[in-house]
């Protein structure tokens, strides 16, 4: 099973107190392997109050946080069941499990934060083979030659009429090779 973004329903003002119990709980119960990221989605904001410039953290989605993790029933429970959180969206109840957001929603999100659905140090490294998921290049596999955290690009080598090719592509518009 991939691991896959869902988005979870918490009480509104306690979405960092959930996130530090899953975290926690995750780690106490052995679940590692199964949930990786919680992240609150919030950005900065510059206002402008009597004449001085302040920043701002605000939540995007007050009463949510993204959790990703391999939809397994143990790691299901454990998140359902993590003190503060309501349920997940996208699930109809009685049972069902949720569906996960898609890449391109989750991109959206993060990318307004400064952050990647993937992870750079772990999930590209040089070698590595992915998956072009957007743009004119989608659908073809690539193996990664550089990536430049700093612009979020990387340099792929894809075989192009039994060429080898160098292509540069955004981070946002590939996916780990599975």
């Amino acid at each position: 099973m991939d691991k896959q973004w869902y988005v979870v329903n918490t009480y509104s003002g306690h979405e960092n107190k959930v996130k530090e119990k899953l975290e926690m709980r995750a780690e106490s119960m052995d679940m590692k392997d199964y949930i990786f990221r919680v992240i609150v989605p919030e950005q900065k904001i510059v206002e402008e109050k009597d004449g001085q410039t302040k920043e701002k953290i605000k939540k995007m989605f007050p009463g949510y946080i993204l959790v990703e993790m391999v939809m397994s029933d143990e790691a299901w429970y454990v998140v359902r069941n993590t003190p503060g959180v309501t349920g997940f969206i996208g699930s109809s109840g009685k049972g069902a499990k949720p569906t996960p957001l898609q890449p391109y929603e989750v991109d959206k999100i993060l990318n307004n934060m400064g952050m990647s659905r993937l992870d750079v140090n772990k999930e590209l490294e040089v070698g590595s083979k992915v998956k072009i998921i957007s743009g004119p290049f989608s659908g073809m596999f690539g193996v990664i030659d550089s990536v430049d955290t700093a612009t979020q690009k990387i340099m792929l080598l894809v075989d192009l009429f039994g060429q080898e090719t160098s292509v540069e592509v955004s981070i946002s518009e590939i996916e780990v090779a599975s």
